[in-house]
C-alpha cells in the first residue's frame, strides 16, 4: 500500500516538474522570439528602405564619357548601395514583358530614355536626403529628370517609427508577463509542498536550510526550461535565415549570443527569485493558515 502511495507521489512530483519546465520553456521561447524581432527590426526596416529606387533619366544627347563618369561617381558615393544602368532598349523589353504588347508597333519608335536606377543605403532614404541628392544631380546638363516616390518614403519612415515604438512597448509588457507566469508556476510547485516546509520548520530547521533544496530544484528546472527554449529558438532562427537570406539574420553574431545568454540567465534568475519569495511566504505563515 505504501509502495503504491510512494509511486503515486513520485508520478505527481514528476508531473509537477514537467509542467513547470514546459511553462518556463514556452515563456522563454516566446520572449526569445520577441528578442529576435527587436534585434532585427532595424535590419528589416533597412531592407525595405533599400528597395526604394531613384531613377535618373538621361538625355539622348548625353555623351558616353559623361554617362560613364556619372556611373563611377554614383558607385563611389556614400549614399549608393547599387547603381544599375538601364538602356532604352532594355526598358522597352521590360515594358513589353510586363504588358504583353510591343508599344513600339503603335508609336513607331522608342520614346523611352536611357536611365540609371540608384538603390540608396537605408540611412539616406529620407525626404530631406533624397531632395538634397536630387538637387545635386540635377545640376548636370545631360540629366533630363530624376524621379522617386516621395510619398512612399514618408509613409515608410513614419511606419518604421511607429512600429519601433510599439515593439519596445510590447517587449516591456511581455517581459513582465513572462516573469509573472514563471513566478506563478513556481509558486504552485512550492504550494504543493507547504506542509513539508512547515514540518521541517517545526523540527528546528533554519529558513536558509529549508529554502536551499527548493531553490536548487527550481534553478535546475529553470536551466532545463531555458535549454529547451533556446533549442526551439535556434530552430526558428535557422529556418528564418534559410527563408530570408537577404536579411542576414546570423550576421550580427554578438547580439545573438547576448540574446541566448540573456534568455538562459533569465531562466535561472526568475526561478531563483520566485522560489525564494514563495518559500519565504510559507515559512512566515502560521500552521493553521496553511489550509487557506
Amino acid at each position: 500500500m505504501a509502495s503504491s502511495f510512494d509511486k503515486y507521489q513520485k508520478r505527481k512530483l514528476i508531473s509537477s516538474y514537467i509542467s513547470v519546465v514546459i511553462s518556463i520553456s514556452l515563456v522563454l521561447f516566446l520572449l526569445g522570439c520577441l528578442g529576435l524581432l527587436v534585434i532585427n527590426s532595424k535590419k528589416v526596416a533597412n531592407h525595405f528602405k533599400e528597395q526604394v529606387v531613384m531613377t535618373i533619366y538621361l538625355n539622348d544627347t548625353a555623351k558616353e564619357v559623361e554617362v560613364n563618369q556619372l556611373k563611377k561617381s554614383l558607385a563611389m558615393s556614400d549614399y549608393t548601395k547599387e547603381a544599375v544602368y538601364v538602356s532604352k532598349e532594355e526598358a522597352a523589353d521590360y515594358m513589353k514583358a510586363e504588358t504583353g504588347e510591343d508599344f513600339m508597333d503603335f508609336v513607331g519608335y522608342n520614346p523611352l530614355k536611357n536611365s540609371i536606377d540608384v538603390y540608396l543605403n537605408a540611412d539616406f532614404v529620407t525626404t530631406e536626403q533624397l531632395a538634397e541628392i536630387s538637387n545635386t544631380l540635377a545640376n548636370k546638363t545631360f540629366i533630363e529628370e530624376i524621379r522617386y516616390d516621395n510619398d512612399l518614403v514618408e509613409l515608410m519612415n513614419d511606419n518604421v517609427k511607429k512600429i519601433s515604438f510599439w515593439v519596445l512597448v510590447i517587449s516591456g509588457v511581455f517581459t513582465l508577463i513572462a516573469v509573472l507566469l514563471i513566478n506563478s508556476s513556481i509558486r504552485l510547485a512550492v504550494y504543493s509542498k507547504r506542509f513539508i516546509i512547515k514540518t521541517m520548520q517545526m523540527v528546528g530547521a533554519t529558513k536558509s536550510f529549508i529554502r536551499r533544496p527548493f531553490i536548487w530544484t527550481s534553478v535546475q528546472l529553470g536551466i532545463i526550461g531555458a535549454i529547451v527554449a533556446l533549442m526551439g529558438l535556434a530552430v526558428v532562427l535557422y529556418y528564418l535565415n534559410l527563408t530570408f537570406p537577404e536579411l542576414e539574420l546570423l550576421r550580427n553574431s554578438i547580439l545573438l549570443v547576448l540574446l541566448f545568454v540573456g534568455i538562459f540567465v533569465m531562466g535561472i534568475v526568475i526561478t531563483w527569485i520566485s522560489t525564494f519569495i514563495a518559500t519565504q511566504r510559507f515559512l512566515n505563515l502560521k500552521t493553521d493558515q496553511l489550509y487557506y
